[in-house]
């Protein structure tokens, strides 16, 4: 009888909590911006999270790790991870002129501001947690004598009255409830603020209710995540077989093949990306144990009888000019038509097979009541050996998708049927497998089991590698000067992402134009095509830097040939000081017209005379190419007012 089917169940809400996103967002956007502006250098305050894959990675980006503050220099950037940092951390960082980008949850940050006010107010704080864990080290810093009670036993201790007792945000409802009610049975005046984050509640709940409906618990998170540990303690108190593990590698695939139901949770600091592997190598497993499933359902229903593929050992009972019939040990003989059997011209079967012979032969039809054998078909023993030899090569297989099967497809490579599970179909999310049916791919050999006839490929492998090898050509074409055709892809507040034919490069906005940008929309256009420069590269990031004013020369470089001590030109005001207004006349080049150059009469607010964002006339008083200073004239291109003479003017004209 045929085993139940193997499923997987994930826990809701598994996965980055929104604190934990939050920070990884920032430290990314900063780290990038960072590198695009060059400088000083970024870290963070001890590890972003408690994820070694994550924090890795920011770190070939750039971001180191530092312990304290003494260890960056002044001007240099420094992010306040999620758990957040005393108020001495901030204190301090102001006087060493460090530059602090602040990642702290949200709902940490209100706890610091609760615990603040409420010692202020007279109150003695009470924090339950871990006192180690680095969240509750930073709550302690926002008051001066805050007490932290990690078990009800520690809770009992506590001898001060008027308590305000908030909790660290990833640790267990039951253990502050408990320690709560330590408070409240002697009769202490507690005023309590239940700061448990909801996420960490909720996930909690949601890996205690799948724990007790599976077989098999993963939990997927860092050693040193403590609301990842919690989740653990959990699954093992509800399900009898948990394991804790931190990526793939760790996943115990002998126990997951033995598990018909397996439930899956990660802690708030493991990447979906993480999670992802881990059910999409578990799912993998499961559609090839059901495959399994589904074929032995299959024999049970051919009555035992050889099924078509199989290669059978037999006994010749006859052998004619047309067909050679078959012992097969079983309920009906075989059949091998003279069409099966490869001979030489002139040959015939009585020739080749003898009653009594023992041979060989493959399966090819069992209906109609006969089972039909052949002994060409066995040549395709030679195509598994290709098949094997391709796994062991690493070598690729152009194979042909026959048909939709749950899970993925059924792809042929000359005899051999293998699988392609859904995940392995596309470097893609693919939805359905429909639009494969028909189609030739090239394949890697992921698994192999002959004497199963089993085979796995990957067409998604072959797409990486292909990806790969294309972005290491395009980076073996590209040198620091070169100017390419590139495509503006999208935009950020310091600058635009270019695809220059398969890899982003980074158009700062100080390289866009020589003049100031507020925005780079304010030359760009999303698809625009535009030629580039190269900047800088660095493959081993990844990443390249680009230039695209320098299509156009610096306005100064050629400010003779186009502007002349007297000449009228006309610009724009971009800027009024109290003694002048400046007048860009192109991007890059501006002009100041002195307060005393805007009008005939005497000026005391430019204000009241031109706005910013107007059109002006002015004349070039003088060019100045070392100082890189141009001094203009509005009045100049302003006839003057014609003066009356006074009545005493009149009478000494008179009197001469």
């Amino acid at each position: 009888m045929m085993e139940n089917k193997r499923e997987i169940i994930r826990a809701k809400n598994s996965g980055f909590c929104y604190g934990v996103k939050r920070a990884i967002d920032i430290a990314n956007e900063e780290v990038e911006k960072h590198d695009a502006e060059g400088g000083r250098r970024i870290y963070s305050a001890g590890p972003l999270i408690h994820n070694d894959i994550v924090t890795d990675e920011l770190a070939s980006k750039g971001l180191s790790i530092i312990r304290d503050l003494s260890e960056a220099s002044s001007g240099d950037t420094v992010i306040i991870r999620s758990h957040g940092q005393t108020k001495a951390f901030y204190e301090e960082a102001e006087k060493r002129n460090i530059n602090i980008i602040d990642a702290t949850c949200p709902n940490v940050t209100h706890i610091h501001e609760l615990v603040r006010d409420a010692e202020a107010e007279g109150k003695n704080v009470i924090i339950v947690g871990d006192r180690n864990h680095a969240e509750v080290i930073g709550i302690s810093g926002w008051c001066t004598h805050a007490k932290v009670v990690g078990t009800p036993e520690e809770a009992d201790l506590v001898e001060e009255d008027n308590l305000y007792v908030v909790a660290q945000t990833t640790i267990r409802k039951e253990l502050f409830d408990s320690c709560v009610s330590v408070f409240t049975e002697k009769g202490k005046k507690t005023d309590v603020k239940n700061t448990i984050c909801n996420a960490t509640t909720i996930r909690q709940q949601s890996c205690m209710e799948t724990a007790k409906n599976v077989e098999m618990m993963i939990v997927i998170g860092g050693r040193e995540s403590s609301n990842s540990r919690k989740l653990y303690d959990i699954a093992n108190k509800y399900c009898d077989k948990a394991y804790f593990i931190e990526n793939l590698k760790d996943l115990p695939l002998k126990e997951v093949e033995k598990c018909n139901k397996i439930g899956v949770a990660a802690g708030a600091s493991t990447p979906e990306s993480v999670i992802e592997e881990v059910i999409a190598n578990m799912s993998e497993i499961i559609t090839e144990m059901n495959s399994m499933l589904d074929f032995m359902d299959d024999i049970d229903k051919s009555l035992r009888l050889p099924r078509s593929g199989e290669i059978v050992n037999g006994k010749v009972l006859q052998a004619t000019e047309k067909e050679v019939i078959v012992n097969l040990g079983c309920k009906k003989d075989g059949i091998i038509p003279k069409d099966e059997v490869t001979m030489e011209e002139g040959q015939k079967l009585t020739d080749l097979f003898k009653e009594g012979d023992e041979i060989q032969a493959k399966v090819i039809r069992t209906d109609d009541g006969e089972i039909i054998l052949s002994k060409k078909k066995l040549e395709i023993n030679e195509h598994w050996d290709e098949v094997a030899e391709a796994l062991e090569n690493k070598s690729t297989l152009s194979v042909k998708i026959v048909r939709a099967v749950n899970g993925g497809v059924i792809a042929a490579y000359k005899e051999v049927s293998g699988f392609i599970p859904m995940s392995q179909l596309s470097d893609k999310y693919v939805e359905s497998a429909d639009e494969f049916i028909g189609q030739t791919l090239d394949v890697k050999v992921n698994r192999v089991d002959k004497m199963k006839g089993r085979a796995v490929f990957s067409h998604k492998v072959v797409l990486a590698e292909e990806r790969a090898a294309k972005i290491a050509e395009i980076w073996g074409k590209l040198n620091v000067g070169d100017i390419v055709e590139g495509t503006v892809m999208r935009f950020t507040d310091y600058g635009a992402f270019v695809d220059i034919g398969g890899i982003d490069g980074l158009l700062h906005i100080s390289e866009i134009s020589w003049g100031k940008l507020k925005h780079p929309q304010e030359v760009l256009e999303i698809g625009q095509k535009i030629n580039v420069i190269i900047l800088q590269m660095n493959e081993e990031k990844g990443k390249i830097s680009l230039g695209y004013k320098q299509n156009q020369p610096e306005p100064w470089t050629v400010i003779n040939e186009k502007y002349e001590v007297g000449q009228t030109v006309e610009g724009k005001v971009v800027q009024i000081k109290e003694y002048g207004a400046f007048v860009e006349l192109e991007p890059g080049l501006d002009g100041l017209v002195h307060i005393s150059e805007v009008a005939h009469k005497r000026v005391t607010n430019i204000a009241d005379e031109i706005s910013v964002g107007q059109d002006v006339q002015a004349q070039i008083l003088e060019i100045d190419v070392d100082r890189k200073r141009i001094s203009l004239s509005l009045k100049a291109c302003i006839e003057a007012p014609v003066a009356e003479e006074a009545p005493a003017a009149e009478e000494a004209a008179d009197a001469e």
